[in-house]
């Protein structure tokens, strides 16, 4: 079975929305890459994962399998820099990493701020290096304004993880927070349901895995059977008998793509 990705909790389903598609590279060099991985990677440059909340949907749905390219953010060698797709992570990136409070356990988020970067939030608007973001990708299910959540940096009015009190106490300045070095911000495409920086501080450079490739299958399935290591009986029994009828058909073979962030 594939690795869990973002193990968090109260995440629920959303209706179905259309996103803008980001092509930094072009549709044929996405592909080509896409190709060259599935025909010769193994796990050192590809790795399966599944997603088991629905902290990204609806950019990811709980039950998406996905390739992961690990190649992307390697440190480059001084040869292969000119002949591998090695690149910085960029704002707006999706990335795979383990998770700061837990390393064995696997994110999905996406890029907000990278280093040197000023973040607030104000009313559910993100302001970028103090200009309004533009966010197709996001929603929102809550109607209400959370006072931390959605008014951030704030004071607090849950328990913070990690290092969240830390980046509070000494990475804010004027009301924003500002990404030091080898670290980025990170949240989820499911706003008001995610588990992510606001809560558990910065993302190490160390930390991050690669970036979602495809997916591979979209399956319908419930969080605490697809969040498991294992997969158990009710899981094979079913597969057995839904397999057609809760497999996401239109979802197989979709790239994943960023959306640039200025």
């Amino acid at each position: 079975m594939a690795n869990p990705v973002d193990v968090s909790a109260s995440e629920a389903k959303a209706p179905a929305r259309k996103s803008k598609k980001e092509t930094p590279r072009g549709a044929i060099a996405e592909w080509t890459v896409t190709i060259l991985l599935l025909l010769f990677g193994t796990t050192t440059l590809v790795q399966a994962f599944v997603i088991p909340t629905g902290s990204m949907e609806d950019t990811l749905l709980i039950g998406d399998h996905l390739l992961v390219d690990k190649l992307t953010y390697s440190p480059p060698g001084p040869i292969s820099k000119y002949l591998l797709p090695y690149r910085e992570v960029s704002r707006g990136d999706i990335i795979v990493f383990r998770y700061p409070v837990d390393i064995r356990q696997t994110f999905v988020k996406r890029v907000i701020g990278i280093p040197g970067d000023r973040i607030r939030i104000e009313n559910k608007q993100v302001y970028l290096n103090g200009k309004k973001l533009v966010e197709p990708y996001k929603y929102h299910k809550t109607e209400y304004i959370d006072s931390y959540r959605d008014n951030f940096p704030g004071t607090p009015n849950v328990r913070l993880l990690g290092k969240a009190e830390e980046m509070l106490e000494k990475d804010v300045k004027n009301g924003e927070v500002i990404v030091p070095p080898n670290h980025y911000f990170a949240m989820g495409d499911n706003r008001d349901s995610s588990l992510d920086s606001r809560y558990w501080g910065f993302v190490p450079r160390e930390n991050i895995i690669g970036k979602p490739l495809i997916i591979y299958w979209s399956y319908d399935a419930p969080t605490e059977r697809l969040a498991s290591p294992t997969i158990g009986l009710d899981h094979v029994l079913d597969l057995a008998q839904n397999f057609f009828t809760k497999t996401r058909w239109r979802r197989t073979f979709k790239l994943i793509r960023g959306y640039k962030l200025e």
